[in-house]
């Protein structure tokens, strides 16, 4: 079993929306998953109950600091667990990621979010001491098509001790558009742009696995 979280004490960062693709693109490679909402606002669940029809696999809302202690048990019987982490609730994300094996921080192309960031890499560094092979990388999200912005931050984030993954999100509608179904880009558009953003994604994160 692998844990996934994404997490950032940022909010409005599209971490539900990652999550979400990231865990339909694991079924679809047919991988059993449990998805963790882990938000006190329960983006996750909302975006289940707006889904008509069979959920490819199980959401349950666990927005307590009890997450690393609960994981072993949770996780019986999945291949991947994705954790959608809650914004500025700090004992809950430092939780989330003590349960990882893999934290991606979900930034968008601006300097307000690369300085926002230092917050989540603290905790990082943080939960490190005890868990040094605690995987985490940050994934560009929002890129404006045909603007330099998005190298500029990824620039910017290497600063930071943790990885910058070179596959990144574009600012798109359909993510919007199929979230609002309680679907994915994956489902909605599974020839386009945004469904191969998600797959090279995937595919990254999983390289980060077996280093």
């Amino acid at each position: 079993m692998k844990v996934l979280s994404l997490l950032n004490q940022k909010g409005g960062v599209g971490k539900t929306t990652l999550a979400t693709n990231l865990a339909v693109a694991l079924s679809q490679a047919k991988k059993r998953v449990l998805f963790v909402d882990a938000d006190p606002q329960g983006s996750g669940l909302d975006w289940l109950a707006a889904r008509q029809g069979q959920s490819l696999f199980p959401v349950v809302g666990i927005p307590k600091d009890t997450i690393h202690r609960e994981m072993k048990k949770l996780g019986e019987g999945y291949d991947w667990v994705i954790i959608d982490g809650p914004p500025r609730v700090y004992p809950v994300a430092k939780s989330a990621i003590a349960a990882s094996d893999i934290v991606i921080i979900p930034v968008q192309p601006s300097p307000y979010d690369v300085w926002a960031a230092k917050e989540i890499v603290d905790l990082i560094t943080e939960v490190r001491i005890l868990k040094e092979d605690l995987k985490a990388a940050f994934a560009v999200n929002r890129k404006i098509v045909g603007t330099a912005i998005g190298r500029d931050v990824q620039k910017a984030l290497s600063d930071y001790p943790i990885k910058v993954l070179q596959a990144s999100l574009c600012q798109r509608v359909s993510y919007a558009e199929s979230a609002g179904a309680g679907l994915t880009v994956l489902e909605t558009e599974p020839k386009g742009a945004a469904a191969n953003e998600i797959r090279m994604l995937l595919k990254e994160i999983m390289g980060l696995t077996n280093g």
